[in-house]
């Protein structure tokens, strides 16, 4: 079974190509950080770990994904073993993505708010029954992105 499960930020933004012929297919590549559990004394505190993905997973990569953002990634591991113009043999290993989900909200990332910078307006406190529950402003049922 070759299975690995990651969780950290982009190192960059990703860096996507598409391929030749008929059937283009999108590839996205990117660096992801990975804080070490443990961290002793002289030691980095991150592993990175170089990443492609292919087909939709790529697409998702190239809309949504940028340096900094926390993501989950479930895949597999690959060996980029090669020799070199020296001869010498050079040993690499890659995560291939199967599946990616985010590990955080929009705002946690510090951007403007979710569901495409969307922010209702903010309840007045001390307009606050006392039941435990905010009083919603009139008319913001038409705003909402869901219904």
């Amino acid at each position: 079974m070759n299975k690995v499960i990651l969780m950290g930020r982009l190192t960059r933004d990703p860096d996507i190509r598409y391929s030749q012929g008929d059937n283009q297919l999108a590839i996205g590549r990117f660096s992801l950080a990975v804080d070490r559990r443990f961290k002793r004394q002289g030691e980095p505190d991150a592993d990175f770990f170089n990443c492609t993905a292919f087909g939709r997973q790529a697409e998702f990569v190239e809309k949504y994904l940028k340096q900094g953002t926390k993501i989950l990634l479930t895949g597999r591991v690959q060996n980029d073993n090669y020799t070199n113009k020296n001869g010498e043999k050079v040993y690499s290993v890659q995560i291939i993505a199967e599946e990616i989900e985010f590990a955080e909200s929009k705002n946690a990332q510090g951007n403007a708010g979710g569901m495409g910078g969307f922010q209702p307006p903010q309840p007045d406190p001390s307009n606050a029954a006392d039941d435990g529950f905010i009083n919603l402003p009139n008319g913001i049922e038409e705003e909402l992105p869901f219904s």
